[in-house]
């Protein structure tokens, strides 16, 4: 396919591991040329006459000058990552060698690769399809275990083989109300309506589970922000640095000590939670910086997936709370109430005081019940446990086109119930086979291409 494209029949070079000083750096070329470039810089061995998926140790020379002793790795086509000659050349990591090996493979002929010219080839080749290759830039960017595991299961093809299924059945009924058209005249049905009915009901499940599987995956893919918030004085720092289980926020019993947002980020059992400390909101402060971090935190509080409303069990009342609960609910933001300093009061007091909210109660100070928190806070981002082996949407380009196969589902549905005739049918089902093939896709815009691996390092 890609001799077909132009611009794409060359070999290109790029530095695959991080750009810095370490004990390896490994350089990739991928091309019709991979081979000879290396073989002329390369004098050790023939690589032409070398088996695929073999290793070799040698030097690097350019111009009978050493550059580097180095491990060449050689893949030949069609058994390689992006389907044509693939070379990988183990060096040291002097950020000087890895130049020095880079440009004298640019000599020979390959031009510095693209980023995600790699991923890219080997999509065009049809190694990946398009899920997949996304799924490998997931895999680069994934910092916890959740969504490791979740960019793996895309990457091996698990949403690829959910959305597989769900073509191939429509492209053989459609096939089917196709040929139905072919014999319009003998008034002929070789479709069975009543299966077709079924496997659109099966369709439009699927798609709606994949579609409600987004939040989680958005939130194992990107995170969740939280902002604590309450009143001056609450314990909005001792609870940021008892979660963390460190001194990050500075925490004195003077009011108002918090004058900027403070942003730390944390994991609890695989979702990292972005926790936001914000100035205590207080509508008579005459101090210009509170007044400043006060209209901050209040952008923080608009802009974040959770609340957590923590307020001191000693000083408030169950109507303040009651009124600090209905401003919140009143924007539509998601929150909980944390009752805080039971050390003073103690929990079962406060519980009898507070009888008839669901808040929690704690002790930041003293980190009790902090354990308590932490599974509520993961109990409600998440509402059931995290199964990473299940197909989990976590690409925003997919959800938007799910969208628009729910929708033609819906309108096949539809048609189906009006008893269209077979050609504004056929019309629905190939509108729903093009929304699935963008996603994977088996039909692209080159520039939607070129946005979606510009988002890759030069390197893969």
């Amino acid at each position: 396919m890609l001799n077909q494209i132009s611009g794409w029949d060359d070999t290109i070079v790029a530095l695959a591991t991080p750009p810095g000083i370490g004990a390896i750096g490994i350089i990739r070329l991928s091309g019709s040329k991979a081979i000879d470039i290396v073989n002329t810089l390369f004098p050790s061995k023939d690589l032409h006459k070398q088996n695929t998926h073999s290793i070799h140790v040698g030097f690097i020379k350019e111009d009978d000058t050493d550059i580097d002793e180095v491990v060449v790795s050689l893949y030949k086509n069609p058994k390689s990552y992006t389907g044509e000659d693939v070379i990988e050349i183990g060096c040291h990591g002097s950020p000087f060698i890895q130049q020095q090996i880079i440009k004298a493979c640019i000599h020979k002929g390959a031009r510095l690769a693209k980023a995600g010219e790699f991923t890219q080839r080997a999509f065009l080749n049809g190694k990946l399809d398009l899920t997949q290759a996304e799924a490998v830039a997931d895999i680069i960017s994934s910092n916890t275990a959740a969504s490791q595991k979740t960019a793996l299961n895309n990457m091996r093809g698990g949403f690829s083989k959910v959305l597989k299924e769900l073509r191939e059945n429509l492209i053989q009924f459609s096939a089917l109300i196709e040929l139905e058209l072919d014999f319009s005249q003998e008034d002929v049905e070789f479709a069975d309506r009543t299966k077709f009915y079924e496997l659109i009901d099966d369709a439009a499940s699927v798609t709606k589970n994949l579609l409600q599987s987004f939040h989680l995956g958005n939130v194992i893919k990107n995170g969740v922000s939280v902002a604590i918030v309450g009143k001056p004085n609450a314990g909005k720092s001792t609870l940021l640095n008892a979660l963390l289980n460190e001194n990050r926020a500075i925490v004195s019993e003077i009011a108002g000590t918090t004058r900027d947002t403070i942003e730390e980020v944390i994991n609890i059992d695989g979702i990292l939670f972005r926790l936001i400390d914000t100035a205590g909101i207080r509508e008579n402060s005459i101090d210009i910086i509170e007044l400043i971090g006060i209209e901050k935190s209040r952008q923080k509080i608009e802009q974040s997936d959770e609340v957590i409303y923590i307020f001191d069990v000693n000083t408030e009342t169950p109507g303040e709370l009651k009124a600090a609960v209905e401003l919140i609910e009143e924007k539509n933001l998601n929150y909980f109430s944390v009752g805080n300093k039971t050390d003073i009061m103690g929990a079962e007091a406060a519980t009898e005081k507070f009888a008839g909210t669901d808040a929690l109660f704690i002790s930041a100070k003293e980190k009790k019940y902090i354990d308590l928190l932490k599974k509520r806070l993961v109990a409600k981002i998440v509402n059931g446990s995290i199964n990473t082996e299940n197909t989990i949407i976590t690409n925003a380009r997919h959800y938007e086109a799910l969208q628009q196969v729910d929708r033609s589902l819906a309108d096949i549905k539809s048609g189906l119930d009006k008893n269209i005739t077979g050609d504004l049918l056929a019309l629905d089902i190939r509108r729903c086979l093009h929304y699935i093939s963008e996603i994977t896709g088996d039909i692209s815009n080159e520039n939607v291409l070129d946005y979606i691996f510009s988002k890759f390092c030069i390197g893969k």
